[in-house]
């Protein structure tokens, strides 16, 4: 069955989504705020949540804040990735999503000027850390500090169009709740004075139970194919929602997390595996992403 695992996760995963609702009292025009992680919250104290604008009734809502259209994309590869063809299956699904239709759904979400998103992605390169410089138990701002590590080091450049993702091992963990409450997240931060974004995906080797779609992936490697659908879910909201603070239901979901966990028609691939997609003559399970269209819907592409 498709979704052997994915039970799990959409329990773990929507249970805070769900308990965030819960928060609203009966009738209040309120809206949760995102966290970049599959749910949303209230406001920092003394903060005012952005009220949504008025642009239609497709089941999310435009809050002000700016996109990011055509992004770099960057690698870290973090600790032991020795031997693991994740790094060729990964670096395959960044050079190729750009310009297919499936990242073509992205296209109709637009900033407040009418500026839409393009289909376009640009895999810019990748760096390791294999020394385990923030150790396997990473914080939210150990995370950070990867980043800031690979770019203050040289590694990688800084770039204000960049989309760092921090690529673990699965001998690493990520202590605010990988495999518990999530598989991945993105956010930004102030790195050298500069406002980056960055995401955290862990590898689901490390829960399969949670964070796999199923035992074998289509390119024969269950954590890197579990990888893939985790890397498209957070780029696509760092594109829609930077700095959390641009589109999202009221729930605080952004695009991806309405459509978290389904994959629409699949088909078999030769080692007996799911897929739902090609790209680039590789088979991918990548989940569905919500297209902000007519009343709004979970797609393959558009």
């Amino acid at each position: 069955m498709i979704h052997r695992y994915s039970a799990f996760v959409t329990a773990a995963l929507f249970a805070s989504a769900a308990y965030g609702a819960s928060v609203l009292a009966p009738g209040s025009d309120e809206e949760l705020v995102p966290t970049g992680k599959g749910w949303g919250q209230r406001s920092a104290p003394g903060k005012v949540a952005p009220r949504a604008k008025p642009v239609g009734s497709s089941g999310i809502l435009y809050h002000g804040g700016p996109l990011l259209s055509s992004p770099n994309v960057y690698f870290i590869w973090y600790g032991n990735w020795s031997g693991n063809d994740a790094t060729t299956i990964l670096t395959h699904l960044a050079g190729s999503i750009g310009g297919s239709p499936y990242f073509n759904i992205n296209t109709t979400y637009s900033d407040g000027n009418g500026t839409a998103v393009i289909n376009v992605v640009n895999y810019a390169g990748s760096t390791s850390d294999d020394g385990y410089s923030q150790g396997t138990a990473l914080s939210d701002a150990g995370v950070e500090g990867v980043v800031a590590g690979a770019i203050s080091g040289g590694k990688l450049p800084a770039d204000s169009k960049g989309v760092y993702f921090v690529l673990t091992s699965a001998d690493v963990n990520e202590t605010s709740g990988f495999c518990t409450q999530y598989c991945g997240w993105h956010g930004h931060g102030t790195i050298f004075g500069a406002d980056t974004k960055y995401a955290f995906v862990g590898n689901p080797d490390r829960c399969p139970g949670a964070c796999e779609a199923q035992a074998t992936g289509p390119n024969g490697n269950a954590g890197a194919d579990g990888m893939a659908s985790i890397v498209a879910h957070e780029l696509e909201e760092t594109v829609t929602d930077p700095n959390l603070n641009a589109w999202y239901d009221r729930r605080g979901e952004e695009n991806a997390d309405k459509c978290a966990w389904t994959y629409g028609t699949i088909y078999r691939t030769s080692n007996g595996a799911y897929a739902n997609m090609k790209l680039a003559g590789h088979d991918y399970l990548i989940q569905r992403n919500w297209a902000n269209a007519s009343a709004g819907y979970c797609a393959l592409s558009y």
